[in-house]
Parts: C-alpha cells; structure tokens; sequence
C-alpha cells in the first residue's frame, strides 16, 4: 500500500482502516496543523460495521468497541442484553478476555440488526427487541400453558 494515496483512519478505534485520498478524503497542509476532511462519515462507519459483521475471522476487542458504540450501547447495557457483567464487556474490548463464539455472533447480529437486514441482506425479526424482553424476563415463570389451535399448538399463557 502506498502511505502517500492512502490516510491511516485510526480515529475509528481501530488499526486497520485505510481510506483513499481524493474525493471522499481530503487533507491540506495548514499554518496551524494538517486538516482532514472525511466526507459521508456516517456512511463510512456503516460500512466498517458491516465489513466487519460480516467478516469470518473472529473480533478483536477494538472491533467489539467499535461495533457496540456505532450502536449507541454502553458496555452495560451490552453486557445486559448478552447476559453478561459490564467487566465482561471491558474485558473482550481491552483484550483480557476471548469473546465465546455466541457472544461475538449475537453482536453481529446486533449490529445488522439495527440496520434491519441480516448478513443476506434480508428483513429480519429484531434481535434486539427479542433479547431485550429476555433480559427483562422474570424468573417466576415456570409454568407455560400450550393449547392447539388449529392443528398447531401455541402458547396459552404463562403462568407462575
């Protein structure tokens, strides 16, 4: 790659991410500093999110970090909705800790999520909304009431 056609964009958060020099990105030489102008950069993080919810190779914690503030979440409110402590979340991100494979594909899914399509592209159910109703959940729930309908069953109600 050639440093002259090409700005090192560390102000993502991550190490990685390289944009040609020319329309999208400008940079002039000032008295007072060199100024960078980067056009669409909502759309350019739009596409870093989904390069990177799309990839195969496992998340960094940089990637985790960058992917959970595109969303607007706080490490806690992260942590709640996969089912984990905050200290969870500052551990995959500072890389104390490995993120487990489910982990690291419900973050995904997040995140595609909350561009409403899934990794083909498609309109799916929310996974957000439906780990935030789990989150919520009671654990006096130990009775679910089935009955048929139909020929298919479906709930009842719950019952505690």
């Amino acid at each position: 790659m050639e440093k002259g056609n090409w700005y090192h964009y560390t102000e993502s958060g991550l190490d990685n991410v390289f944009l040609a020099i020319g329309a999208g990105v400008q940079i002039k030489d000032l008295p007072s500093g060199r100024q960078i102008n980067i056009k669409a950069i909502d759309q350019l993080h739009e596409v870093i999110g989904i390069s990177l919810a799309k990839e195969k190779k496992n998340l960094s914690g940089k990637e985790i970090r960058f992917l959970r503030q595109e969303m607007l979440l706080s490490q806690g409110n992260l942590a709640k909705l996969l089912g984990v402590t905050e200290q969870t979340v500052h551990r995959w991100e500072t890389g104390k800790a490995d993120v487990p494979k489910p982990a690291e594909s419900l973050i995904r899914s997040l995140y595609l999520d909350q561009l409403k399509i899934d990794e083909n592209g498609k309109d799916k159910i929310s996974v957000r909304k439906t780990l935030e109703r789990l989150a919520d959940l009671e654990d006096e729930v130990d009775v679910l009431q089935m009955k048929i309908a139909n020929k298919n069953w479906h709930l009842h109600k719950l019952a505690a």
